[in-house]
């Protein structure tokens, strides 16, 4: 196909609120020696979007400036030393920033394969969720079957991911949400417990739900007050992953629990992670998850999809915090 010089891409004008997302012309992204090009068919919208948009977010020196952290699309040229996918392949993909727009430049290693039952919106918001779930509920943290993990922000397109791969390996899970409607999405999505945090004590809740000894696990995105209380919950041998600080990045740590429990504390943060590292997860994605999504057991759920030029609207529901799963743009045609 013709490529064309020039495309449609949603761009920050100003650092602000969701209204200083404009709908721009810009120049087709050049295709280094390991990329591929792929035409988007739609892109998820994440919070780092937000907060790049706010500009409170450092995006790294060679990232597009264009916001946007997965996609999903058709390859429509390739890199002069990447073969791992050939023109006309539809594939997800973890971008480098730049999804919000018609074409976007990605590392090829940083693909998938688009799962043939998935609309390309559902397709689209499963990179973020599936690599950040992947590293740090299963390689960092080793959840297995029989263990019991305890997922804050359960109603969220991480907490939706993460929920039914838990249940997929056979875990317990606990959840805690901020509605009695998030709480029974949850449910819905197979979490054996919800609790509801503003509703009461959610550490006392969450307790008397969790196996006697505490829970082996926590995914954590809330930090703040919530990393003292959830050194409490941990079992003997507990692991500890944080993934994100909505309440702050600084607590205070009583770490005899930490010694006395003999607990792990981890956390990473996706985007730094060289391409080679990203690869791997990829790789692991494609060996652990996406044979769950291929039988049923892992899926994308949507909240709201928008057009590319109304890319503020869907800015002001994620800021909401009113949505349940993943937010989409739709860029270009289904291609399923």
């Amino acid at each position: 196909m013709t490529i064309p010089r020039t495309m449609k891409a949603v761009e920050i004008t100003t650092p602000g609120g969701p209204e200083v997302l404009k709908l721009c012309d810009a120049a087709v992204p050049e295709t280094g020696a390991q990329d591929v090009l792929v035409r988007v068919a739609a892109a998820g919208v994440n919070r780092p979007d937000c907060l790049q948009r706010k500009g409170h977010y450092n995006v790294p020196a060679d990232a597009s400036p264009f916001p946007g952290l997965e996609i999903a699309g058709v390859v429509v040229a390739c890199g002069a030393n990447a073969t791992r996918w050939q023109v006309g392949d539809r594939v997800v993909a973890l971008t480098h920033g730049g999804g919000y727009a018609e074409y976007c430049v990605v590392n090829e290693g940083h693909c998938l394969p688009w799962p043939e039952q998935l609309s390309s919106v559902e397709a689209a918001t499963l990179p973020e969720t599936c690599f950040t779930v992947q590293y740090n509920l299963l390689t960092r943290v080793g959840l297995a079957r029989g263990e019991s993990v305890l997922i804050h922000g359960g109603s969220s397109g991480i907490g939706s991911t993460a929920i039914q791969i838990a249940k997929s390996l056979g875990a317990t899970v606990i959840v805690t949400a901020g509605t009695d409607e998030k709480c029974q999405y949850c449910l819905d999505l197979g979490a054996d417990h919800a609790v509801n945090y503003k509703a009461g004590d959610w550490l006392e809740a969450a307790t008397s739900l969790a196996p006697e000894q505490g829970v082996d696990v926590v995914l954590d995105m809330v930090a703040g007050p919530y990393v003292a209380q959830n050194l409490q919950i941990l079992a003997l041998d507990g692991r500890y992953s944080m993934i994100a600080f909505l309440l702050g990045p600084k607590a205070e740590v009583d770490f005899i629990q930490i010694m006395s429990k003999r607990l792990t504390l981890t956390g990473s943060l996706l985007r730094p992670q060289t391409p080679a590292q990203k690869s791997a997860i990829a790789e692991d994605c494609l060996n652990d998850l996406w044979p769950m999504i291929g039988r049923g057991e892992l899926k994308s759920i949507v909240h709201a999809s928008f057009p590319l030029a109304e890319a503020s609207r869907a800015h002001e529901l994620m800021e909401s915090s009113t949505h349940m799963g993943k937010i989409a743009l739709e860029v270009g045609p289904d291609l399923t």
